[in-house]
């Protein structure tokens, strides 16, 4: 479990903001669909080269709403995640990958999600991350803490998870060898289909009765979350 596996390596200090903490979700209309239709039926890598200007190839993750639409932020109690795709950042059209940046408060949690048409490499680049993935049935689950500077590879499709035990802010960076990675957080994705669907799954009204579903789905938090138990009671941060 992850809580008896964190609360072996605590690291009790302030729960605090870090200045590498991305901004709120953007606000920005949403990328030109015309550009984008431009790059993909280019010719060749010159002419969508031509079609871009030199500031439409920075990207800026620390202040994403100036080179995206709110549609590259996914912001929740916990932090954030900046998402730098072919839908977001026009100039990795024909790239062949996308990178994402996540920015995790004191014991913030990404929670489990997979990516439908990559794989992912998360490298830690400030503070500590708890990572967690099962690849597929009949895989061994395997967890790590990485420490800064430290990667892991979530294989194409594998359930993951990235958590900061910690009460200081961490931050990661994840690259795919896909434009278009996608991504689906599980719990959403699942109590999302038909509730007998969900019951059958869980073992029957013995188990669930289809009135906790609705309950469920209602309170599902917008990732990225704040969790797990064993953190915030060592940060001193309440559960709502």
């Amino acid at each position: 479990m992850i809580t008896s596996t964190l609360s072996a390596t605590p690291s009790a200090v302030n729960n605090q903001q870090s200045s590498s903490v991305a901004p709120s979700t953007c606000t920005s209309a949403a990328p030109n669909p015309t550009l984008f239709q431009e790059l993909v039926l280019a010719p060749n890598a010159a002419a969508r080269i031509a079609l871009l200007t030199d500031d439409e190839f920075v990207f800026d993750f620390a202040d994403p709403c100036k080179t995206t639409s709110k549609q590259g932020v996914t912001a929740g109690l916990g932090g954030e995640t900046v998402r730098a795709d072919h839908a977001t950042f026009p100039a990795l059209v024909g790239s062949g990958g996308s990178v994402t940046m996540g920015f995790l408060k004191g014991c913030g949690f990404n929670t489990p999600h997979v990516h439908p048409r990559s794989s992912e490499l998360n490298v830690v680049v400030e503070g500590r991350l708890f990572a967690s993935v099962t690849a597929e049935n009949g895989a061994r689950h395997m967890n790590h803490t990485l420490e800064k500077y430290q990667m892991t590879v979530f294989p194409q499709g594998a359930i993951h998870t990235e958590f900061n035990p910690d009460c200081t802010p961490a931050v990661f960076v994840a690259s795919f060898s896909n434009e278009d990675p996608g991504v689906g957080q599980i719990a959403q994705e699942y109590f999302g289909l038909e509730d007998e669907i969900v019951e059958a799954t869980v073992g029957g009204e013995i188990t669930v009765d289809g009135a906790d579903i609705d309950i469920f789905r209602n309170k599902l938090p917008a990732n990225v979350v704040i969790g797990v138990e064993s953190c915030l009671a060592k940060c001193g941060i309440s559960k709502r």
